[in-house]
């Protein structure tokens, strides 16, 4: 379980004011990659932070409110479909990282990243920081951060593009490439919700 031993590291490194970072959607073929930011008050205690990818959905709507109300600042910040394929996805990550680091409304001075990557072709995280392999299963900041960027990209999915483009039903898939996802695409085509560079590479595997 996710726990403060990283965030304590990097206070006794000297830092005063360590936030996670974590970002989802990084695969799909459609809609935006998100990322989030959380600063947790030091003897924050909130049940059963993990990496959002092992939680139900109703869980990580619940440990949302309480992230939501109990952190010190958290920021949510994306990059849409459009830019990922002017850059590529990884310098999408970062840049939505970097963003959501900008956006706390507490100025972080460290940042504990998810991964073990910091920079793409076109952007990187400048904040200082260290990057943690599994690091939402390790960091409750970090893992905090993944529940708040998977919430909020599937809200997203459902409220804004699922809206928007009924006909392709992100709300069951949230952009994912599963086989109704497939069915769909070959029946309407592509939308602009799309990241065409994801599509031909799919396509390249049917």
């Amino acid at each position: 379980m996710a726990d403060f031993t990283y965030e304590n590291e990097a206070r006794a490194a000297g830092f005063s004011t360590v936030c996670g970072v974590d970002e989802a959607g990084a695969g799909p073929l459609a809609g935006p990659v998100y990322a989030a930011a959380v600063v947790l008050p030091e003897g924050c205690a909130i049940a059963g932070l993990d990496d959002s990818k092992k939680l139900t959905e109703k869980r990580r709507e619940a440990l949302f409110s309480a992230i939501c109300a109990q952190a010190a600042a958290y920021a949510v910040a994306w990059v849409d479909a459009r830019e990922i394929d002017a850059t590529d996805i990884l310098s999408a990550r970062m840049k939505a990282m970097q963003l959501a680091i900008d956006a706390l409304a507490v100025r972080a001075d460290f940042a504990l990243l998810d991964g073990n990557r910091d920079r793409g072709k076109s952007a990187a995280v400048t904040t200082p920081h260290r990057c943690i392999v599994k690091g939402d299963s390790l960091s409750a900041s970090i893992a905090a951060a993944s529940i708040l960027a998977k919430v909020s990209r599937d809200r997203y999915m459902v409220e804004v593009l699922d809206r928007q483009y009924p006909q392709y039903r992100f709300a069951r898939h949230k952009g994912y490439g599963t086989a109704l996802h497939r069915e769909l695409y070959e029946r309407y085509g592509a939308c602009p919700a799309h990241r065409v560079t994801f599509l031909k590479n799919w396509e390249a595997r049917a």
